[in-house]
């Protein structure tokens, strides 16, 4: 969607996709509208519930099989297992995609590593595709006026042009970019509470070939998983910051991590937008049209 400042300030009914790495505001600023009459579309919530929510409860009936008592009471359908997945707190999400290395440190084999990275990535394309049915839902049915989509970190890995170019079309694409001077707290951040990450697979077995030469190991399970977590999320961060300016260039508009700090309610947020309109509309115009908002 394009807009003009006069343009943006007539839009009845505003949505908004949030791009950027995790930990840059995505979340706050959905949280934050969420109180003011706009419906939360988060992406790791759908995938969650709706395209991983059996993968998910396959690994956990697996775990649970392991332990006699359970496995009784299971294979006599005497327990019933059920994903509670929150907005808030996606650990099942998380806990699914995992972590690479020593088992006994609670990481997991190539093979299955892989074979999870890419059962997300496929959940995530499938989640960005109900975007406009969702748009369409939260209006219709549940009378929201506004619409956010709170996307993951990894959109811009998943090298599906039709994606955002469906994001384009339907809403208003946000790029939260980080300064320079705050890129290594936004990394000390991420190193001190590693998260499971979503890794391309080029990157991928690139990262774990580098990561075994320089630490001299002969073995993937000899990896300790959350040190290679801590070890490759800046070269990830890195990675994934001209991918999200690729999509921001044609499709977006760009804010700040700071300017997005200074948020505190739906007019702030609808005037860092403005902002980011006016910003783009004095940059030289070099990209194609895209569709216009209706």
């Amino acid at each position: 969607m394009k807009f003009t400042l006069e343009s943006f300030r007539q839009w009845p009914n505003r949505r908004v996709t949030l791009l950027g790495m995790s930990g840059v505001g995505k979340t706050y600023l959905s949280g934050l509208l969420r109180r003011h009459d706009w419906f939360h579309y988060s992406g790791d919530y759908r995938i969650g519930t709706r395209y991983l929510d059996e993968p998910i409860l396959d690994l956990i009936k697996s775990q649970a099989m392991q332990v006699p008592f359970l496995r009784d009471l299971l294979r006599r359908d005497w327990i019933a297992i059920k994903n509670n997945i929150k907005v808030s707190d996606l650990g099942p999400v998380l806990s699914f995609v995992g972590q690479l290395g020593d088992p006994d440190k609670g990481g997991m084999g190539l093979k299955e590593f892989t074979r999870r990275q890419a059962l997300y990535r496929e959940a995530e394309i499938q989640a960005m595709r109900d975007v406009p049915s969702f748009i369409d839902k939260a209006q219709e049915i549940y009378g929201y006026q506004h619409f956010v989509n709170d996307v993951g970190g990894s959109l811009c890995e998943l090298d599906e042009p039709d994606i955002i170019e469906r994001l384009a079309r339907h809403t208003l694409i946000l790029y939260i970019q980080v300064p320079e001077e705050d890129e290594i707290k936004l990394i000390q951040r991420a190193q001190a509470d590693p998260k499971p990450l979503y890794l391309r697979p080029d990157f991928l077995l690139s990262a774990v070939k580098d990561y075994r030469a320089e630490h001299q190991l002969d073995y993937v399970a000899d990896i300790d998983p959350n040190d290679f977590t801590r070890w490759v999320f800046p070269r990830l961060f890195h990675s994934r910051v001209p991918r999200y300016e690729a999509i921001a260039r044609p499709h977006g508009y760009t804010v700040t991590s700071k300017e997005v700090a200074q948020v505190r309610d739906e007019q702030d947020f609808i005037e860092l937008l403005a902002t980011a309109i006016a910003r783009k509309e004095t940059q030289p115009n070099t990209e194609p049209d895209a569709t216009q908002p209706t």
